[in-house]
């Protein structure tokens, strides 16, 4: 597939320096190699034809001298995109596949409500993100996807989540979505944290409120 398209491309470019030598045109003036369809596809609609339209704007006026950096920029730019890539599909359209970010908590910035994005960026709270964990205090966004790692890493699902509290020792708390609140040590480990998994589904113990694993080999259940 991929020896294909480099001969499809090859001929291409031939057929080009051959009607530019006779005509004595230069290549980047070329109609046959004009950008006329630009595809973006992995957000919403709404979002997919509003990247369309900024790309556009950008006059890719040649298929084979595309600044790149301006599309990247440009891209680079929208919080909701985790990944991407960029497709030639010659002889005149470019194709966009995009990966969007997954929302996993809110948090007070600026004093407006954002949602932050797996890719460690801000995004304009909205109705789908109401049922996410809710952040109190102010973290570092990479200190929140460092804790959220280790939370992954265990037992416990981000989903079971009510809300989370940061605290300037850089400890945290996890109220969970029964009302159990977990007390967080500094020093943070998914084995730790697997350790109070095991009470939460342990039938032998009583009622509890609070499991505190602040100390290390040292659990506390307090009603």
């Amino acid at each position: 597939m991929h020896q294909r398209k480099s001969k499809k491309l090859l001929i291409y470019f031939f057929l080009l320096i051959i009607i530019s030598s006779t005509n004595n045109i230069s290549l980047k003036n070329l109609e046959f190699q004009k950008v006329r369809n630009i595809e973006v596809s992995g957000l919403g609609e709404i979002e997919n034809k509003l990247i369309t339209d900024q790309i556009k704007n950008l006059n890719l006026s040649n298929i084979f001298f595309i600044n790149k950096a301006e599309i990247n920029n440009l891209i680079n730019s929208n919080p909701l995109i985790e990944k991407y890539e960029i497709f030639k599909s010659y002889p005149s359209a470019i194709k966009i596949m995009i990966k969007k970010t997954n929302f996993i908590a809110r948090i007070n910035h600026n004093k407006e409500i954002f949602v932050i994005g797996s890719n460690g960026k801000l995004i304009p709270n909205n109705s789908q993100a109401s049922d996410l964990p809710y952040i109190f205090g102010k973290p570092e966004i990479q200190e929140f996807l460092k804790f959220k790692k280790i939370v992954d890493q265990s037992r416990f699902s981000f989903d079971e989540i009510d809300s989370l509290y940061f605290f300037p020792s850089k400890r945290w708390d996890i109220k969970l979505k029964n009302n159990i609140l977990l007390k967080l040590s500094n020093n943070l480990t998914a084995a730790s944290l697997d350790n109070a998994y095991k009470f939460l589904n342990d039938k032998n113990i009583g009622k509890f409120t609070t499991i505190d694993i602040r100390i290390d080999n040292q659990i506390i259940l307090n009603e």
